[in-house]
């Protein structure tokens, strides 16, 4: 699966790795409105061996209308960059670049395992894999890494919005009833409103979205040798996550 946006450049530092999330934020599109009715659907997720010092990337490529998997890919390797508070994503990032590179079917939209704008600088895992690869981005995450919020209503759709700094950088959203929340967040060439939309879509029985829970079975799978860790050091914690 070739690319269509901007090249990734590994940083040799954290200074580097800062100075490229600040070039890089400013290209997000952060309006969209992306695709309402995409034909395929990825969820990309990672998983980090007990040992730490391995993981296993996978995309996982969904029939929007079936959510039957319709391609996967994995990449097993080691971290990229060292555990950084706000730099994650460029520990998972190359490993996520090459599993979607062995994609033999393009998705249409990219609905990753962390966050989009809902992040210390604005330029979470989603926002940078969106702009790596030209495609419409969302990010959905367990757990919050920036903001504050209201409980939403307890029926399946129901949101608030979630605020840092006075600014609304995504949705607390209802996936089922009386289950607790996830944080959806806009990657990249996605409007707010279509990303609840779309996750709502891929979200039909359980908390987590479809995507995710495919792509997480996969590179859990992809690390027989060594246990995947329950809690991998920083991944999803919200003051490490991506």
């Amino acid at each position: 699966m070739t690319t269509g946006g901007v090249p990734y450049r590994p940083p040799a530092d954290v200074a580097e790795a800062l100075r490229v999330q600040e070039e890089l934020r400013s290209r997000v599109d952060l309006v969209g409105p992306g695709p309402t009715a995409p034909a395929t659907v990825a969820g990309l997720d990672v998983a980090y061996a007990e040992s730490g010092d391995r993981l296993a990337a996978a995309v996982t490529v969904l029939d929007a209308a079936t959510l039957a998997v319709v391609d996967e890919a994995v990449s097993v390797g080691r971290p990229a960059f060292d555990y950084v508070p706000g730099l994650f994503a460029f520990r998972e990032l190359p490993a996520l670049l090459a599993a979607l590179e062995r994609l033999t079917v393009r998705p249409d939209l990219l609905v990753c395992d962390g966050h989009g704008l809902a992040h210390p600088r604005r330029f979470g895992l989603a926002c940078h894999l969106g702009l790596v690869t030209g495609l419409p981005a969302i990010g959905v995450g367990k757990t919050p890494l920036v903001g504050v919020w209201d409980e939403p209503a307890p029926e399946r759709g129901a949101w608030t919005p979630l605020r840092d700094g006075g600014e609304v950088v995504g949705r607390v959203l209802r996936t089922r009833d009386g289950v607790k929340p996830v944080f959806v967040s806009v990657g990249h060439r996605m409007s707010l409103d279509n990303a609840v939309d779309r996750v709502l879509a891929v979200t039909p029985r359980y908390r987590l979205p479809e995507t995710t829970r495919t792509a997480d079975r996969l590179c859990r799978q992809s690390l027989p040798a060594d246990r995947p860790a329950a809690a991998p050091a920083g991944h999803g914690d919200p003051a490490a996550s991506a």
